[in-house]
């Protein structure tokens, strides 16, 4: 059996290659171990028990039911991609059978049958002599299920081998299926039939209609011929239609494997069998050839029940054949076409006779939801001439219908010899698999059409299902593999989805429910064929190489007592909480079980025990599991030497205990799964399982800087670097001496340590591997001291950051290989995303960024060394603080403060590599300028992946712009769509902040909504973004409310202060000319509206011009400068005109009185009053009267006298018939005469408003003439028609 496969180091691959032969095995992946390993624990519990399987902490020895969740998280983020998710469990009542089923059957497998119709979602099982069939994808609540009790004449199996597969044949009759439309899958079906054969006696039972009450049954015994039980004929393969406008009849067809096919007509009285010919055809090798004819499928879908005729293809041992079948009376059954797929030529299909190639089994078949591609599973029998080692080689070839033939037409595929061609070369699944015998081969069933798109699943009779896709001219390999306890897999389908293509896979387990495999998990979890079968077996070279080592551990209690009892508070760790007899006993109590467990490999009972002794009261460090973990990681090796030196690390007792420690927390592992205790855990105290499974991690971390060390020390020349005087030089350095800084701190905090080495110490307390971090934070300058020459600092600088990067890396490494061990990560931060790592790994990226500074006189290759390991050093950096973030994020805490030192250090880390990368460009006096372009161009790829992972905006920038690198500008603005806009939002920013208007706006066009959106903030270019989209009418309104706004949202803005001098408003002239411009946008949009807009912009030009004449009355002073500039309000210029005594400048106020809306006029009529009062004030009426009586002016001389008067052109203004408002009139707000407001609700008049004038008592009725002739004065007035004098 092979799993998803997980990816090493390049450290773990040395350690591999270095591990020493006496290791014991199986160490690959605690999710795995050996098949014999287990023996103790699982003999004779089930029968027949796979040579590998999977005890992993996420199948435990309970029944299967009881660790399938009950409740389905909404959060997509909740499920991991690279796992199979569950879909459902099988009905009460088949778990009701499988209970009686096992307590009724004697030694041995039970044979049960199963499968999945993909168009009904209908699952089916057989149980026995009972059929249990229900829709998979229903509701557990509404999910009902079909129970069918078979006829016993027909239950009869023979001696089918165990791994021969289902023992039924069952086809699906949805009779609803031309009613139900598209979307069927979604609604209940009310009438379904099924069609079962029994493989062996050849046996067909019919049930018309499952849903009905009772279920009817019609059987039929084969009658063909004289079967004879040592030719072991059987059926391989059924399928079944619906006839047209007869309800529940259908006709089928069945293969057997002595090259018969057999025609029934079924119907609820009865089967009948139609006719039974010999498929057979020249080179045909079924003659003496066992399990001939092999598959059929249907050539395309049943949709119409106007069809008369169906096609379906039939699988031999060297051809594909297309038989058409008539669905009217007469039933007839002809032969179409025929292609060879086996034979001497290579280009139509398999060739047989090659070298070292013995024999070809076409196994399956199976086409595509177009009905274009057929995909033909093919075992291959070979001998390696070499070794004359026999092995099988599984393929998939793959055929299309060549071009120019009408496949529709019978006449047209009979006129060609060769009807089909390769699609694409053969598909090896597995080069070289174990040689299985022909009764396993014949189980392999093949399914196509899931996702990933192209990909392929096989199931073997054994109950394994393989996902195969061809990817990069190899096969990718997922197997999807529940604990044996789950039971097989029955069978595969595909679930819908929501697109109406294909979804992932499906597959039905025997006592697990139905699983579903996703897309990312076969594309993230596929491996490379090994040379493995497709079955549960293991290929030879495995079973040869399973050795026992459960024995061969030592049964000694490694305990951690010495280490707790000389405990101080640290600043890393939180204290230990006073520890009761009860915790002591349970503490006992686990390692004896745990010592027993790897004696004889038995745990049974061992959970309840534990349970009863209080051993998952506790949480965190406190809880018995955990301190049983930190005794293994912590034991203090007896072997070891006491001696102070060096010497200790330079022999291989190191490593090799290590490796010891390493290989023990996997057997531990094994128990927790094996007893049940992980579930237990992982359900109860995550934290403390969390604990347990750091442990791995820093073991695994430790096993690496083991190594980096050795390495480190194998590359070091003979120089001797700066160090204690007591250390050998072919062992000093940086990482050395923080070992001893390390690891006297431990010394010194347990007494019993006291005569221990600090190197012995160091490596043996494993689960305090934070205190290297520590120890750089606190005491980095001990280690490289600014004393020594300027190339040691860089060397031992680089040693540490090699050290962090393979402890953070190693561990990463080792949880994504063992996820399946972990606990929910929710709101869980990782050891190595904690603040003490962090600090540590800052401290030391300061000071490498302060060597940087100091780096301009060394050789090329110094700094290339130098800038690689600061920037493996900022990616771990950066990764810890993500996930220290994440985890806050999800428990809801405060992470504003973590968030901005997030942010401050990014920011600052990655512009010290910018900047490097920026003097490599810069050429030096090593190397010739384009090979130096090169290297920068190499690092700024590096870096920009960096600044892309973690949104380092600013050096994105910089890295484009400096390269003036569009292309690569735009790609990052389309991959970075962070929050608040994302990278698109800053590179707008950046270019308004610049004045590169021309390329913002150019980038409009390719983001056109996400500058949209930032230009909002600044409508002095929305509104040319605005016409380039060709929303002339938005862009009316953005230049409108630009030309009126105060100036805040103009060119010169920007959002930091400092960047250009003082901002200017625009002037009038530009207001009226972006007035202008929106009148001309207005008429180019030309909405249903814009006669309105039109109007109001006109009104604002009136207002706008007005200013300019007002501002000329005005005398010039300071003031009068400084309002020069300013857009004044309608309030403000009426104001103004009151302010200063002008005849013409009182006459502008009405104007501006005009140009405003109706809404203005109604809230400020006490300023219009005065506006009159001040027209009123503009003549002295006691002289005009005087000069009327003395002259004895005639009524024409007085009218014309009155003209010249500010109330008369007022009026005329105003109230006259060429008077021009922009909304209503005056007369809305405030009457001409007093008479006409008696009539009227209340209010005032302009009559009313002289009254209270002082010269109103002596020339009230040369006022009231001034205000009544400019009501009705036009250039010929009174020419005709009566005075206003009368």
């Amino acid at each position: 059996m092979f799993s998803p496969g997980t990816k090493k180091s390049n450290f773990t691959s040395r350690k591999d290659r270095t591990v020493p032969t006496h290791s014991p095995p199986g160490n690959a992946s605690p999710a795995t171990p050996l098949t014999e390993n287990r023996k103790p624990v699982t003999e004779n519990s089930i029968p027949e028990r796979p040579t590998t399987g999977t005890p992993a902490p996420w199948a435990p020895r309970l029944s299967v039911r009881a660790r399938i969740p009950t409740v389905k998280s909404d959060k997509v983020d909740d499920v991991d991609p690279t796992q199979p998710v569950y879909v459902g469990e099988v009905p009460q009542v088949v778990r009701d059978e499988q209970a009686n089923m096992l307590q009724k059957r004697l030694s041995g497998d039970t044979s049960i049958s199963g499968g999945m119709d993909k168009g009904t979602s209908l699952a089916w099982i057989i149980y026995g002599s009972k059929l249990f069939v229900w829709s998979y994808r229903s509701p557990a609540a509404s999910r009902k299920c079909i129970v069918l009790k078979l006829p016993s004449s027909i239950l009869e199996d023979g001696d089918i081998n165990k791994t021969s597969g289902s023992a039924w044949l069952l086809c699906v009759l949805d009779w609803d299926h031309n009613t139900l439309g598209t979307n069927k899958i979604l609604q209940r079906r009310t009438s379904v039939g099924v069609l079962l054969c029994n493989k062996k006696t050849r046996a067909l039972v019919y049930c018309p209609d499952i849903y009905s009450s009772p279920p009817s049954l019609t059987c039929q015994s084969d009658s063909i011929t004289t079967v004879n039980k040592q030719q072991r004929i059987s059926y391989n393969s059924l399928i079944a239609s619906a006839i047209p406008d007869k309800k529940c009849f259908c006709i089928a067809l069945a293969c057997s494997s002595n090259g018969q096919l057999c025609k029934f007509i079924c119907s609820p009285t009865g089967i009948q069998c139609h006719e039974a010919i010999t498929v057979s055809s020249q080179g045909s090798q079924l003659t003496g050839s066992k399990g001939y004819l092999r598959s059929m499928v249907w050539h395309a879908p049943y949709n119409s029940v106007e069809e008369s005729k169906r096609r379906f293809l039939l699988l031999t041992d060297h051809e594909i054949q297309c038989f058409s079948v008539g669905l009217v009376p007469d039933f007839s059954l002809s032969k179409i076409w025929s292609h060879e797929i086996v034979g001497n030529d290579g280009d139509v299909g398999i060739q047989k006779g090659l070298a070292g190639q013995k024999k070809n089994w076409p196994l399956d078949m199976q086409v595509d939801n177009n009905r274009k591609v057929m995909t033909v599973l093919v075992a291959t029998f070979c001998k390696d001439r070499a070794t004359s080692s026999s092995y099988i080689e599984y393929s998939l070839l793959t055929m299309q219908y060549k071009s120019g033939i009408d496949v529709s037409s019978e006449s047209s595929c009979r006129l060609h010899d060769k009807i089909l061609e390769k699609r694409s070369p053969i598909e090896v699944i597995i080069s070289k698999a174990r040689v299985e015998d022909e009764d396993f081969l014949f189980s392999m069933r093949l399914k196509v059409g899931g996702k990933p798109s192209g990909s392929s699943i096989v199931l073997s009779g054994d109950g394994t299902a393989t996902v195969t896709r061809f990817w990069r001219n190899t096969s990718q390999l997922y197997k999807f593999d529940l604990p044996y306890d789950a039971g097989k897999v029955l069978d595969a389908s595909i679930l819908p989805s929501d697109d109406g293509e294909d979804g992932a896979w499906a597959v039905l387990t025997e006592k697990a429910g139905v699983w579903a495999i996703p897309e990312k998990a076969v594309l993230l979890g596929g491996v490379e064929p090994p040379e493995r079968s497709l079955s549960r077996k293991g290929s030879s070279k495995e079973e040869s190489t399973n050795v026992s080592f459960a024995g061969n551990i030592a049964p000694r209690r490694a305990s951690s007592e010495a280490w707790d009892s000389g405990d101080r508070q640290r600043a890393v760790f939180t204290g230990i909480a006073h520890r009761t007899a009860q915790d002591e006993e349970s503490e006992a109590l686990l390692a004896q079980f745990f010592h027993e467990f790897l004696q004889s490999g038995d745990v049974n009972g061992t959970l309840n025990k534990l349970q009863n002794s209080g051993a998952f009261e506790r949480d965190g460090e406190t809880n018995v599991f955990a301190r049983v973990s930190k005794s293994i990681v912590d034991t203090l090796a007896k072997h070891w030497t006491t001696t102070r030196g060096a010497e200790i690390l330079a022999l291989s007792v190191v490593s090799t205990q290590l490796l010891d420690k390493q290989q023990k927390h996997k057997n531990f592992l094994q128990f927790l799964a094996l007893s049940k205790c992980h579930e237990e855990l992982s359900a109860r105290q995550r934290k403390s399982l969390l604990i347990i499974m750091e442990h791995g991690e820093k073991l695994a971390a430790m096993i690496q800087l083991r190594e980096l060390q050795n390495l480190i020390r194998q590359q070091t020349s003979t120089g001797v670097a700066f160090t204690n005087s007591n250390s050998q030089s072919d062992l000093s350095g940086s990482i050395w001496d923080l070992i001893q800084l390390v690891g006297e701190k431990a010394r010194q905090n347990t007494v019993l340590l006291l005569d221990r080495d600090n190197a012995e110490v160091f490596y043996s307390k494993v689960s305090e591997l934070e205190e290297v971090f520590h120890c750089l934070e606190r005491k980095l300058s001990l280690i490289i001291s600014e004393a020594m020459p300027f190339t040691f600092q860089l060397q031992r600088a680089c040693e540490l950051s090699s050290m962090c990067v393979a402890l953070l890396n190693t561990s990463m490494n080792y949880k994504d290989e063992n996820h399946i061990w972990y606990p929910s990560p929710e709101g869980i931060t990782p050891w190595y995303c904690q603040t003490v790592v962090r600090s540590g790994m800052w401290t030391l990226a300061s000071f490498m960024l302060h060597l940087l500074t100091e780096m301009d006189q060394l050789i090329i290759s110094s700094k290339l060394e130098f800038h690689s390991q600061l920037e493996l050093l900022v990616k771990v950096l950066l990764e810890a603080y993500s996930g220290a973030i994440r985890a806050k994020v999800e428990r809801e805490e405060e992470h504003g403060g973590l968030l901005a030192e997030y942010w401050n250090r990014r920011d600052t880390l990655l512009d010290s590599l910018y900047q490097q990368v920026k003097r490599f460009n810069q050429g030096s006096s090593e190397v010739v300028e384009e090979q130096n372009k090169e290297i920068a161009h190499k690092l700024s790829s590096n870096l920009l992946a960096i600044a892309k992972r973690h949104e380092g905006y600013q050096t994105l920038w910089n890295l484009c712009f400096d390269h003036n690198d569009l292309e690569l500008l735009r790609s990052l603005m389309h991959d970075s769509m962070g929050p608040k806009g994302g990278f698109s939002n800053f590179v707008f920013k950046q270019m308004y902040n610049n004045k590169q208007f021309s390329k913002l706006m150019r980038l409009g066009e390719e983001f056109p909504e996400e500058l949209a959106i930032f230009l909002k903030e600044h409508p002095d270019l929305l509104w040319l973004h605005e016409i380039s989209l060709h929303q002339s009418s938005s862009a009316s309104e953005t230049l409108h409310s630009l030309a009126l706004s105060d100036g805040d949202s103009s060119i010169s803005e920007v959002v930091d202060p400092t960047s250009y001098e003082a901002k200017t408003e625009p002037t009038l002239a530009d207001r009226r000319r972006l007035l202008n411009l929106s009148k001309i946008a207005a008429v180019a949009g030309k909405n249903a509206d814009y006669d309105i807009k039109l109007k109001r912009i006109e009104a604002d030009l009136r207002i706008l011009k007005l200013q300019q004449e007002i501002l000329k009355l005005v005398p010039e002073d300071e003031e009068t400068q400084e309002l020069a500039q300013k857009l004044l309000s309608p309030a403000d210029l009426i104001q103004l005109c009151l302010n200063i005594q002008d005849k013409q400048l009182a006459l502008y106020a009405f104007d501006v009185f005009a140009w405003t809306s109706l809404s203005f006029l109604r809230s400020n009529t006490s300023l219009l009053e005065e506006c009159w009062k001040n027209a009123a004030n503009q003549d002295d009426w006691e002289t005009i009267n005087q000069t009327t009586v003395a002259k004895g002016l005639t009524d024409e001389e007085t009218l014309e006298a009155l003209k010249e008067t500010a109330l008369y052109q007022a009026s005329r203004r105003c109230y006259g018939p060429e008077s021009e408002t922009y909304e209503g009139g005056f007369e809305q707000v405030l009457l001409l005469r007093q008479e006409s407001l008696e009539v009227s609700m209340g209010g005032s008049s302009v009559e009313g408003i002289l009254m209270q004038h002082r010269s109103f008592p002596d020339a009230d009725k040369l006022m009231v003439t001034a205000i009544m002739l400019g009501n009705v004065a036009t250039d010929d007035i009174l020419e005709d028609g009566p005075s206003p004098m009368e």
